[in-house]
């Protein structure tokens, strides 16, 4: 029954990312709603922009909490664990996203899922063994693998949060040697409106791009789900390195197919921390043992039931749109009328 759920799982994602990319990259899925915040003299009112971004984001945040919150609820961690566990690796890993872009790319409105993931691995171990320790329920080994999984589910799905904004877009198909350019004739982005980042960083609306959102997004999703699979058969090193080698391998060569800033170096800041990364992360896993801890998916999905659990992945999702929903770098006028043939 376990396999089954996490099959119909796989295949829900995978349907989502399929109509992600078919619809995100259209002008109509950048902007979800405008808010009016003061009046100018012309009548129209000055409005702050609410992006699918952050929807798309929240969502993606939301969907690793309910993932981690199953995986460790399955190996019997209690509820204090399960709140102290989210709380302190979103605490950590949300601020690091714009710090470490900040640090990297100089621009204050920027952030950085790649510097937010280096954050996550090198506090992860302490987070967990911390919990570990103070609760007395759960191992530091499972725990890891439930955050690994979490993460690749997380960020696999807050790709189509880029596919809305325009961000982490690849290169114009064009410029791309052979046997790529063939592959991605057939298989590519492309962006409309003239407020997607890929139009305004780079001129590059309406022209066919490497399609990185959309490989990342599938591969990260197919490395949670495998990694499930492990961690279901209780194979706890197994189901922390598969989502860790592949996500991290993945950044540093996805690198080499996007357009956007990463920074001057040809080698970026970001595919550096995603190799020591890896190899950091590699040593708890290999290192740290689980023996005789069983695997119950169904108390983990119970888990997600409890309203204690409920209120926390709404307030979740809540803190995350609110903060990269609300966007800096687009503005909006919004006017006013009454419709004289519906009164």
């Amino acid at each position: 029954m376990e396999y089954v759920l996490i099959l119909c799982f796989g295949a829900a994602l995978f349907a989502f990312i399929a109509w992600g990319g078919r619809a995100l990259p259209g002008e109509r899925w950048q902007m979800m709603a405008s808010v009016p915040l003061f009046k100018n003299p012309d009548g129209a009112w000055q409005a702050l922009n609410l992006t699918w971004y952050g929807a798309l984001s929240a969502l993606a945040y939301t969907l690793a909490t309910a993932v981690a919150v199953a995986l460790l609820g399955s190996v019997g961690m209690g509820l204090l664990g399960l709140v102290l566990m989210v709380a302190g690796m979103l605490g950590l890993c949300i601020p690091a996203a714009k710090i470490v872009a900040r640090l990297v790319e100089g621009k204050p409105n920027t952030l950085s899922v790649g510097g937010a993931a280096f954050v996550g691995i090198v506090v992860a171990p302490f987070v967990a063994w911390a919990v570990v320790a103070l609760t007395g329920q759960g191992a530091v080994l499972p725990a890891l693998a439930a955050l690994a999984i979490a993460y690749a589910v997380g960020e696999g799905v807050g790709r189509l949060a880029c596919l809305s904004f325009g961000c982490c877009y690849g290169r114009p198909v064009k410029t791309m040697p052979e046997p790529w350019r063939g592959i991605f004739n057939r298989w590519n982005i492309v962006f409309h409106g003239q407020t997607k980042k890929a139009a305004y960083a780079h001129e590059l609306c309406g022209r066919e791009l490497v399609p990185v959102q959309l490989m990342t997004a599938y591969l990260y999703c197919a490395a949670a789900c495998l990694g499930m699979v492990f961690f279901a058969a209780a194979s706890f090193s197994a189901a922390m390195i598969v989502p860790l080698v592949v996500t991290q391998v993945w950044r540093v060569i996805s690198e080499f197919f996007r357009a956007d800033y990463r920074g001057e170096q040809k080698i970026s800041a970001y595919q550096i921390m995603a190799a020591v990364g890896v190899l950091y992360g590699l040593a708890p896993a290999l290192l740290l043992s689980a023996h005789g801890v069983a695997v119950n998916l169904g108390h983990g999905l119970a888990a997600l039931w409890s309203v204690p659990v409920l209120l926390l992945l709404q307030g979740v999702f809540l803190l995350v749109f609110l903060y990269t929903g609300r966007s800096s770098v687009t503005g909006s006028q919004v006017r006013f009328f009454v419709k004289e043939g519906e009164i």
